[in-house]
C-alpha cells in the first residue's frame, strides 16, 4: 500500500492509537492526535511531492517511534497491575485461610509492653516460595501463641534453610524474643546483636538495640553500663526509629540512678 492511500483515511490512525493509550496521559493522546491533523492538511496540501513527501515520511516516523515508546510504557504498567492483582488474592486467600470467611485480616492482640506490635497475618513478599512463607508462618504461630521452645527450633530450622530470605530479619528477631521470654537473657542478648550486626539496614535493627539493652538490664546492675552503650546507639544509628524516644527514658533513668 502507498503511502499517499494510507493518509487518505487519516481517522484510521486515531482509531488505531486509541487502544494502545489507555493508560497514557491526556496530554500525550492531545500530542499525537495534533499530529494525525498536520499529516491530514500536509497531505490535502500536496504534500506528496519533493521536500514536502520527505518531511511527511519523517514525521510519520518520528509518531511511529513515539508510539512506541507508549507502548512499552502501557506494556509495563499492565504487569505491574497484574503483580499487584496477584498479590492481593494471595493476600485474601491466606487471611480466609485463617479464619476470616470474607477475607478480610482479623483484628491482631494488643502489643506488650517492651516490643513491638505483631501483625496476625504475613504478608507475602516478592520472590517468597509457598513453602518458604508456610515455614515462617508456622514459626510465628508458635511465637504469638508462647510457645518458645517450638517458637526457638522453628525459626532456627528456618534461618537454616531459608537464610537470604526476606523475612529473616524477621525470624531472628523472634527467635531472639523467645529466648528473653523464657529468662535466658544472656542467649537473647547474643541473638539480638545478631540481628542488628546481620540486618543493620532492617526496621528490626533499632527494636533489637534496645530489646538487648533490655536484657542487659535484666541481668543486673552490673551490666547497666553495657545497656547504656546499646541505647546510645539506637539514638546514634537510628535517630529517626521510634525506639529513639524510649531509649532516651532508658538513658535518663540510668544516669539518675
Amino acid at each position: 500500500m502507498s503511502l499517499q492511500s494510507v493518509f487518505r483515511t487519516p481517522a484510521v490512525w486515531v482509531v488505531l492509537l486509541v487502544p494502545l493509550l489507555g493508560c497514557v496521559s491526556v496530554s500525550d493522546y492531545r500530542k499525537l492526535e495534533r499530529e494525525v491533523v498536520k499529516l491530514k492538511r500536509a497531505r490535502e496540501s500536496g504534500a506528496g511531492q519533493g521536500e514536502h513527501l520527505a518531511d511527511l515520511v519523517s514525521r510519520v516516523d518520528s509518531l511511529s517511534e513515539e508510539l512506541s515508546a507508549l507502548r512499552g510504557n502501557v506494556e509495563v504498567a499492565q504487569h505491574e497491575a497484574s503483580l499487584a492483582l496477584q498479590e492481593a488474592r494471595a493476600a485474601r486467600g491466606a487471611a480466609a485461610a485463617q479464619g476470616a470467611p470474607d477475607g478480610s485480616v482479623p483484628p491482631s492482640a494488643p502489643p506488650r509492653v517492651g516490643q513491638p506490635e505483631a501483625k496476625l497475618d504475613v504478608p507475602v513478599e516478592a520472590g517468597s516460595t509457598p513453602a518458604e512463607v508456610e515455614a515462617y508462618r508456622s514459626a510465628y504461630s508458635a511465637w504469638r501463641s508462647g510457645d518458645t521452645e517450638n517458637c526457638i527450633g522453628r525459626f532456627r530450622e528456618f534461618l537454616q534453610t531459608y537464610g537470604a530470605s526476606a523475612y529473616a530479619d524477621d525470624a531472628a528477631y523472634w527467635m531472639a524474643d523467645c529466648y528473653f521470654k523464657q529468662g535466658d537473657y544472656k542467649t537473647a542478648i547474643l541473638r539480638f546483636d545478631d540481628v542488628v550486626s546481620r540486618y543493620s539496614g532492617s526496621g528490626k535493627a533499632a527494636d533489637a538495640l534496645y530489646r538487648q539493652g533490655e536484657a542487659l538490664l535484666r541481668l543486673g546492675p552490673g551490666y547497666n553500663k553495657a545497656a547504656s552503650k546499646a541505647f546510645e546507639r539506637i539514638l546514634a544509628e537510628y535517630p529517626k526509629s521510634p525506639r529513639g524516644a524510649e531509649a532516651k527514658r532508658q538513658l535518663d533513668l540510668l544516669q539518675s540512678s
